[in-house]
């Protein structure tokens, strides 16, 4: 089970951190991944790491966004700063028993979401 958290509202330029609490999935993922999805059009990789904290981001996160996780490799993270329009999705955590990598066909477990809006 991946459950997220921690979306919401926030003005342009704003922050906020979504977590992603991993479970019972920990024994049996090498990767865990984010993505975000606007209505209307494909979901999309932000950013991903694996157990060895070897991490991987979209063009669009990179120097913005930051993934990370807990040393039990339990809780996933991502620190969105200087947040956009554009940044307004819903976003998922998803998992993989295998490399990371940023399509999300690769990914088999999926959290149910959690929006962010940037006005």
């Amino acid at each position: 089970q991946l459950v997220e958290s921690g979306g919401g509202s926030v003005q342009a330029g704003g922050s906020l951190t979504l977590s992603c609490a991993a479970g019972r999935y920990t024994y049996k993922r090498n990767c865990m991944g984010w993505f975000r999805r606007v209505p209307g059009q494909e979901r999309e990789g932000v950013a991903s790491i694996d157990a060895t904290g070897s991490t991987a981001y979209a063009q669009f996160a990179k120097g913005r966004f930051t993934i990370s996780q807990t040393s039990a490799n339990n809780t996933v993270y991502l620190q969105m700063n200087n947040l956009k329009p554009e940044d307004s999705a819903m976003y998922y955590c998803a998992a993989r028993g295998d490399y990371c990598t940023l399509f999300r066909s690769d990914y088999t477990d999926w959290g149910q979401g959690t929006q962010v809006t940037v006005s």
